[in-house]
């Protein structure tokens, strides 16, 4: 496994639980119902406790209707009481790069986890890359907070 860094440089996560984290993932992704994208995905949450929830894509007929794998692991944690602080998504790759969460998905970690939150991508191979939600996503909206008034 290669750990690729982002621009900032910021992949500050423990070995242990980046493992844990991208294990949890792939493993996710072989429970994902994908029959009609037939791109399975896995994610996993990483609590600040240490605690790991796993995620699978879940699709539909009608797509309105499909869950995406990091979605299911987020909302889960939140059901849990688990306070996010790495996200991992497994898949293949798209056009060549490593697959990181859809906007929707990039926007609810935003509000349960906050801009600090990592964010790790692998691929069938073990490649992966290890960034923040900030990175990914620099001018979202989010909850206000008493910081935004400073």
């Amino acid at each position: 496994m290669s750990d690729e860094a982002t621009e900032s440089g910021q992949t500050s996560v423990a070995p242990a639980s980046l493992q844990a984290a991208l294990s949890a993932a792939i493993e996710a992704r072989d429970a994902a119902y994908s029959p009609y994208s037939n791109f399975p995905m896995g994610a996993s949450v990483i609590g600040e406790d240490g605690t790991v929830v796993r995620g699978a894509l879940i699709e539909n007929v009608s797509l309105g209707l499909a869950m995406c794998s990091e979605r299911v692991a987020l909302f889960t944690a939140v059901t849990n009481e688990i306070v996010p602080t790495v996200l991992a998504v497994a898949s293949k790759r798209t056009s060549g790069a490593l697959t990181f969460p859809c906007g929707a998905c990039l926007q609810v970690a935003l509000e349960i986890a906050g801009p600090d939150l990592l964010v790790v991508a692998v691929d069938l191979d073990g490649q992966h890359e290890v960034t923040t939600l900030r990175e990914l996503l620099p001018r979202a909206p989010h909850r206000f907070t008493a910081a935004d008034e400073m």
